[in-house]
């Protein structure tokens, strides 16, 4: 039997990676998608099946010779996860447009073209799970995050349109508003007061995506909101 392949874009240390073990240990093949071509190379050396593909989002043909190769070594993409992200800060006058710009190529551009790589093959087999990890910043825009919150909430709202149009053909399209800080070294030194239960698990995040993908189609879920129990919502 054909193992079916995830690929993940934005396969990165904390969630990506824990994405990448998590689809690995239920059988997939794994296509890693991340600028730094050296950490992924390790990464799929410690997973059987996996392979890296180095690019970069915001350089178009990276990303187009990634997925080609990604679909001749490994075969047809039957789950996406769109990991990538960037967390740009500023204000009304401190906010330049091209960082607003920036923020948008890289949250919800990018989003679109992994997406349009992957999705004529699933709809010719009318089956496959696109799955986008999004922010609280989607749903609401702090003082400080106005480059950030605006790319986050115009990528909800693309996600969403997605949704709607692909459901009928058999694709199952998700979008995960992570409201928390996630568990890391950095993070750690970053919030230093915080305890344990403050912080999501990156395991335990991909263990909620893993379940997106199991679900029958009469009940599909478009938008799964993780947070620890300590977070004010």
């Amino acid at each position: 039997m054909t193992r079916p392949v995830c690929a993940i874009v934005g396969a990165g240390p904390g969630n990506g990676a824990a994405f990448a073990r998590r689809f690995t240990a239920a059988g997939y093949r794994v296509g890693l998608l991340a600028r730094d071509g050296q950490r992924l190379a390790a990464l799929a050396r410690e997973l059987p099946g996996s392979m890296a593909f180095s690019c970069d989002l915001l350089v178009p043909a990276t990303l187009t010779v990634a997925f080609e190769r990604l679909e001749r070594e490994l075969g047809p993409v039957q789950t996406l996860i769109y990991n990538a992200g960037n967390y740009a800060r500023g204000g009304v006058e401190s906010t330049e447009p091209a960082q607003l710009e920036a923020s948008f190529r890289l949250n919800a551009v990018g989003c679109l073209r992994a997406v349009q790589h992957v999705v004529k093959g699933m709809r010719q087999r009318g089956s496959g799970e696109i799955i986008v990890i999004g922010a609280t910043a989607a749903w609401r825009g702090r003082e400080g995050s106005l480059p950030f919150a605006a790319a986050k909430a115009g990528q909800r709202i693309m996600v969403q349109s997605m949704a709607r149009e692909l459901a009928p053909q058999g694709i199952h399209v998700a979008y995960v508003v992570i409201d928390a800080v996630i568990e890391s070294p950095r993070m750690r030194l970053l919030f230093p007061c915080r305890g344990a239960d403050a912080f999501a698990q990156p395991d335990d995040i991909a263990a909620s995506v893993a379940h997106l993908v199991q679900q029958p189609r009469s009940a599909w879920t478009f938008e799964l909101d993780l947070r620890p129990h300590l977070e004010k919502w």
